[in-house]
Parts: structure tokens; sequence; C-alpha cells
């Protein structure tokens, strides 16, 4: 039987409904996993119950994270949130490290699983960063808009073999205090960080872009969601 993993929603705020872009299945389904897409809920014992049938995780992209998780205040700058989304992936998050199953951050997954574990965001990165780095690109999103170097002595290399590779790149947050434990394993030109792996005996990676695009057209984004699904696999 295919691995079971759990993916987080999208959430729309004004019109209260769940959503997700369909690639982020296709790619797991693709590299031979069962995706079951998560409600948006704060029922504990519905989270233990999900979590418990899920091999791995997987942490999407949307709404900004909110300040609250890094304890700053809101800037001027900062996009919609969702604290219930925030506080549910908490949920969901603690159980999977607790549990020791493999997690795969996206985008959005990538900054909330480092604020999560004491990391902390640039709100905006056009007003508190400051690049030239085109981090938001438009239509068409499989296209990539930019490069990321990635550290040789990192799971990312060893997996790809490549020290550049062209990503695709819609954010206009980022990292700004990498959380303890986290190694990262690539960056983008100007200097933020574009992946990132927490060393240990379970897969535990995020990157900044956006594979689940790319997976048609680039080996990259289907050897990463392959190793996924592998690690998900050998760890049951």
């Amino acid at each position: 039987m295919r691995p079971v993993i759990g993916v987080t929603p999208y959430w729309d705020n004004e019109k209260e409904r769940m959503w997700l872009r369909k690639q982020y299945c296709d790619s797991i389904a693709a590299s031979g996993g069962a995706p079951v897409i998560f409600p948006l809920t704060d029922d504990e014992s519905l989270i233990d119950q999900l979590t418990a049938m899920c091999d791995g995780f997987m942490f999407t992209g949307g709404q900004d994270v909110s300040p609250s998780m890094y304890f700053e205040e809101p800037s001027e700058a900062l996009g919609e949130v969702s604290e219930e989304r925030d506080l549910m992936e908490s949920a969901v998050l603690k159980r999977a490290i607790e549990q020791n199953k493999p997690v795969l951050g996206i985008c959005r997954g990538f900054q909330f699983i480092n604020a999560y574990l004491g990391g902390s965001l640039y709100q905006d990165l056009p007003t508190q960063f400051g690049t030239e780095i085109g981090h938001y690109q438009k239509e068409p999103y499989p296209v990539p808009t930019h490069q990321v170097w990635i550290d040789t002595d990192t799971p990312l290399y060893k997996l790809l073999g490549e020290k550049v590779i062209a990503v695709n790149s819609f954010h206009h947050q980022g990292i700004k205090k990498l959380a303890p434990r986290l190694i990262p394993m690539a960056g983008a030109p100007d200097g933020l960080i574009e992946a990132y792996y927490r060393p240990g005996p379970v897969f535990f990676r995020a990157v900044q872009w956006h594979p689940e695009m790319m997976y048609g057209g680039f080996e990259h984004s289907r050897k990463l969601f392959g190793s996924f699904v592998e690690a998900v696999i050998s760890n049951r």
C-alpha cells in the first residue's frame, strides 16, 4: 500500500473556504504516495486521529505566518494571516516531531516551520530586506525566475548533485533568523535562505520555492518529491 501523507490546506478567510492547488497532491501521487488533505480544525482528538493515520506530512503555501508566532508586532506590509491555520499546523507539526515522521515544507510551510521552531521572518522582503532578486513572480508559475546556490555539504546537494539550480518564486516573506537545529541547504544570490533541513534519522526538509509547480518539467523537483516519499516509505 502507498504511504499516507497528510497535506495542509490553503484557507480563504473571506469565503471561509478550504482549497489547494492540485499540483501538491499530483506530485505526491506521481511519486508513489497517497495524499490526504487535512481539514482546518482545532479539535485535538481529530488531529490525533488524522496524524496517527499518516506516515508523513507536507506543509503547503498560502497566507502569511502570523508574527505573533515569533513575538513581533505586525508591520504595515504584512499580508493576510490565518491564526486558525497557524494553530492547526502547530498541532500537526508537534505530533509529526513527537512521532518521528517525515516532514516536507513548501513556501509558507518553509516559513511556518521555521517560526514554530523558534526562528523569525521578514514580514515583507521589499520593505525590510531590500533586494533586486524577483522573489514574487507573475505567471507562468512553473517557469524559474532566479537561481539558488546549494551548499555541497547538505542532503540537497547529495540528492541533486548540482551546485546551482533555477527555481520559481512567489513569496514576499522570508527567513530572518533561522531556528535552532535547522541547517541551511541553499540560498538565493541575495543571501536569503531558500532551503534547510533538520539533522537526524528522519527526513525533515523545506524549500522556499514551489517544486510542485515545476514537477512536470524539472528533474530536481521530481527528485525532491521522490526522496520525500521514499523516506516516508522507509520510515514506516
